[in-house]
């Protein structure tokens, strides 16, 4: 189902294009990705190709990273005609036949890096417990999670939807099954941006804050260092193709595949976004269908919560005890009380809610 949900091993079938594109790129990519496109891609005049620094962690009290008070911000309103669709398991939506193709590509360029947990076990399952996740029969875990420390509280993570460098520290959420709050910084200039600065020095993405131990860091890969040190199996276990030159350009050519989208934030969003409280996206790095969803929410500078929930993940179970199914993506937005399904509906839902068009005066 590699067009659906959750790709599974020897389904990319992607492959092909996978080489079409690096055929057609190869002659240019001194161009594409010379030093204005590299600044655009790395996120910031402070990040270089490719990252070599191990800065130790700066410390910091409690929950310095972002406070969240929404009580005089402006009420929003729902459009009068505002449905809640139906989900739709298993279609591409109407008009993203495109968008879902370069979506497959950008996940085949990375060779699904992504969709699966860390230590990923396939199993069969005879006669699941209501309220549990199972496919066909079928029911995957961890090996090596359950035993692993979890986090009480999100961690942090400042950075944007194109960034190379905060492609593979998403990845790596997603192997660790984590609930991260995410804080858009649009080319590492805007949303969040300024608040950035004043945590960590630099207008530098990606930069992680861990409210549960007071760590924080920049440098994509001591983060995923740190996060596989304290909520997995140790670091020896990250994956080669989150790491190296080899991650890094993949994860470029994959931004490419997009045409950067939501490296910008968008003029038309409203003013207070980054003041509203984090919407919750499940989903996972890989999904196609996620994607157009969060490069909207970064476009928009909304802070969001992603409850990763990739190939063997815990949270299918919670997502099934909560809204009835396993179905990605899906958005709870604590502003409205809207719960969606459904890629094209979310992002609609988004412009009609969180913009100044004139759709959004209805």
């Amino acid at each position: 189902a590699f067009m659906t949900i959750a790709p599974g091993p020897g389904t990319f079938g992607g492959r092909p294009m996978l080489l079409v594109l690096l055929s057609h790129s190869a002659v240019s990519v001194q161009g594409l990705l010379g030093k204005q496109l590299s600044q655009r891609l790395a996120g910031g005049h402070d990040a270089k190709f490719p990252t070599a620094r191990m800065p130790r962690p700066r410390s910091i009290p409690g929950a310095t990273a972002v406070e969240m008070n929404a009580d005089d911000l402006p009420p929003l309103k729902l459009p009068k005609t505002f449905e809640v669709p139906e989900p739709r398991p298993l279609t591409v939506p109407d008009g993203q036949l495109l968008s879902t193709l370069t979506g497959s590509v950008a996940l085949a360029l990375r060779f699904g890096s992504g969709i699966f947990v860390c230590d990923w076990r396939p199993g069969i399952s005879l006669g699941s417990k209501e309220g549990t996740y199972s496919l066909f029969g079928f029911r995957d875990t961890s090996a090596s999670l359950g035993s692993c420390k979890r986090p009480v509280q999100p961690i942090r993570l400042y950075e944007y939807e194109a960034s190379p460098y905060c492609r593979k520290v998403r990845e790596v959420c997603g192997m660790l099954d984590l609930s991260v709050t995410m804080l858009p910084c649009p080319s590492a200039r805007e949303g969040f941006a300024g608040e950035l600065k004043e945590l960590g020095g630099k207008m530098q993405v990606p930069y992680m804050v861990d409210p549960n131990t007071g760590a924080a860091m920049y440098e994509s890969e001591d983060i995923m260092d740190y996060l596989f040190d304290t909520y997995g199996p140790g670091r020896d276990a990250i994956p080669w193709i989150t790491k190296g030159p080899f991650a890094l350009w993949t994860s470029a050519f994959a931004a490419i595949a997009r045409g950067f989208r939501g490296s910008k934030r968008d003029p038309k969003a409203l003013p207070e976004n980054e003041r509203r409280q984090p919407l919750e996206l499940w989903g996972y790095e890989g999904s196609p269908f996620v994607r157009p969803v969060r490069e909207r929410l970064n476009e928009l500078a909304l802070p969001h919560t992603v409850v990763f929930c990739a190939r063997g993940s815990s949270n299918r179970d919670r997502m099934v005890e909560k809204a009835g199914r396993f179905q990605v993506p899906f958005l709870v937005d604590p502003n409205t009380g809207v719960e969606l399904f459904e890629s094209d509906a979310i992002v609609d839902y988004l412009d009609a809610v969180y913009t100044s068009t004139p759709d959004a005066e209805q």
